[in-house]
């Protein structure tokens, strides 16, 4: 599971429908609705505010709209918390290693596409807020 901390928009197609997905999966599991995934350390920042299902549906809706933006077909209905939480924390360490391993991931399977993510500042996803650090402890 890799629920971005870096702004969807730097993602392949492949990345962002993947990205759709895994974040749904992450939503019935903050909901209780599965038995697998109930341990993932991505979660722990989501089940760390105090609406957990509030904040990944607050992450799923700027996801939805790059999509919508890329003429995507993402179902609307799928995202089950209708309450906009505030922003999170998140590391410019963990921003910089997320950016380094999506290039890494396009070079593979994109190459035209590693310059739109850039070397040194990417932009968070929507949700969250830069604060100085170093990679988040949940990082593996």
């Amino acid at each position: 599971m890799r629920l971005w901390t870096l702004h969807p928009k730097y993602l392949d197609a492949q990345g962002l429908v993947a990205l759709w997905r895994e974040a749904l999966l992450a939503q019935r599991v903050l909901e209780g609705r599965t038995r697998g995934y109930r341990h993932h350390p991505q979660l722990d920042r989501f089940r760390a505010c105090s609406d957990p299902v509030a904040a990944i549906g607050s992450y799923l809706r700027p996801i939805l709209a790059e999509a919508v933006d890329r003429g995507y077909a993402f179902n609307t209905a799928l995202i089950v918390s209708r309450r906009r939480l505030g922003a999170l924390e998140a590391t410019d360490g963990q921003l910089r290693f997320e950016a380094r391993h999506l290039r890494a991931k396009l070079a593979v399977r994109s190459p035209q596409l590693v310059r739109r993510v850039p070397a040194r500042r990417v932009d968070p996803h929507p949700l969250f807020r830069l604060v100085t650090g170093p990679r988040a402890p949940w990082e593996r």
